[in-house]
């Protein structure tokens, strides 16, 4: 009897410990970036359910819901990484984001050396049946590399870190540039730029950034072929095919408000799972859910903006919003394109098109925001050395 009271009283104190954890995780981490977040999911599976048909159908796979099925196998391993890391504290997420960024580095060096070419580019690296896009973690590395850097020069003088911090964006924006994933490039050098505002450095630095961003840009006009025709198919859309952006406004304005399933213009448009998933959105659930998706970002991106002020170290605040940044940017280029509003360029929608590199990085993105937008102790932050 006693043996069976110790097994009872034992397992009742562990689920009250599992328990204390989960309701303390649940009141210190913001739950209007967790609403968001679910939102966001939900909807990526509503819409990737919509479109696996008919991106099937198109390539010729014979399961109509490929797609979706390997959307949902990636989707369990993000929100674990996701959910483990908001739980880090932010000393432990500023050196989780110091490893991502020099292991992205050298996969994105590989993929450059070693990676199949796919459409004139080298992004991938191919691991049996799942391709790698390094890139896609190299970005939320890189923020959290640079916070960091630029912290410990605002609290060290005789501390280079911001010197520091533009040659990690050098090495990453000359790879980048070479394999050649411009989009990617200008997401980064935006999100330094602010983040270089954040941090309260002069005009000129700023001068500097904006001059080489357009010397880069300009040589990408002069010297990569693909770069200059989607410019010039967005300026001018007579003198080239601008197939994939017509379908998509098409596909947009078929839907009228609340959305016309019976139209089968997302058969018709390419890469509809993925760069141009917002268009099926349109397509099927109209102008309301388009705009529902626009504020659920807008909420997210204006909430992490919100907490980062709230915070007094420089590191918090320029990681906060660097990350958050990026989802904002990047949402911001693939609806633009979507709306023929920005030139083509092949970049998901966060959390909402398929693909598991994008999967799994949005959710170490979203992660780390948690893990330093969370609650602390007073003796928990007396215990971080955070400038």
């Amino acid at each position: 009897m006693d043996s069976l009271y110790r097994r009872v009283f034992t397992l009742d104190e562990s689920d009250f410990s599992v328990r204390r954890f989960v309701r303390d995780w649940w009141w210190s981490v913001d739950r209007s970036l967790i609403y968001c977040t679910g939102a966001l999911i939900l909807i990526g599976i509503v819409l990737c359910f919509a479109a696996s048909p008919a991106t099937a159908m198109r390539l010729g796979i014979s399961n109509s819901y490929h797609f979706i099925e390997r959307q949902l196998i990636f989707l369990g391993p993000s929100m674990v990484l996701l959910l483990g890391i908001s739980i880090l504290s932010p000393l432990y997420a500023r050196r989780l984001g110091v490893l991502l960024f020099g292991g992205a580095v050298f996969f994105v060096l590989m993929a450059l050396l070693f990676g199949p070419e796919i459409n004139g580019a080298h992004r991938w690296l191919t691991f049996g049946s799942f391709s790698l896009q390094p890139s896609e973690f190299a970005k939320t590395g890189f923020v959290v590399t640079a916070a960091w850097l630029v912290a410990e020069g605002a609290r060290d003088r005789s501390f280079h870190g911001g010197l520091i911090a533009m040659g990690c964006y050098g090495v990453l924006a000359m790879l980048l540039l070479l394999q050649p994933d411009y989009g990617q490039w200008l997401l980064i050098t935006a999100v330094w730029a602010m983040m270089f505002f954040i941090a309260g450095w002069s005009w000129l630095w700023m001068a500097v950034l904006g001059c080489v961003a357009v010397s880069a840009a300009s040589l990408g006009y002069l010297y990569a072929p693909h770069v200059s025709r989607r410019i010039d198919h967005f300026l001018r859309p007579e003198t080239g095919d601008t197939y994939q952006v017509d379908t998509a406004v098409q596909a947009l304005s078929s839907g009228g408000l609340l959305g016309n399933p019976d139209t089968e213009i997302k058969y018709q448009l390419p890469d509809a799972h993925t760069d141009f998933i917002f268009a099926v959105a349109g397509e099927e659930f109209g102008f309301f859910l388009c705009i529902v998706i626009l504020a659920i970002y807008a909420c997210f991106v204006f909430r992490a903006f919100q907490l980062a002020a709230l915070k007094s170290s420089i590191f918090m605040q320029c990681a906060i919003c660097g990350l958050a940044a990026q989802i904002g940017f990047q949402a911001i280029v693939n609806i633009g394109v979507s709306l023929r509003v920005l030139p083509a360029k092949g970049m998901t929608l966060p959390f909402i098109s398929y693909g598991g590199s994008s999967l799994l990085a949005t959710a170490i993105t979203v992660g780390l925001i948690l893990a330093l937008t969370r609650k602390q102790s007073p003796a928990l932050r007396r215990k971080e050395v955070m400038p």
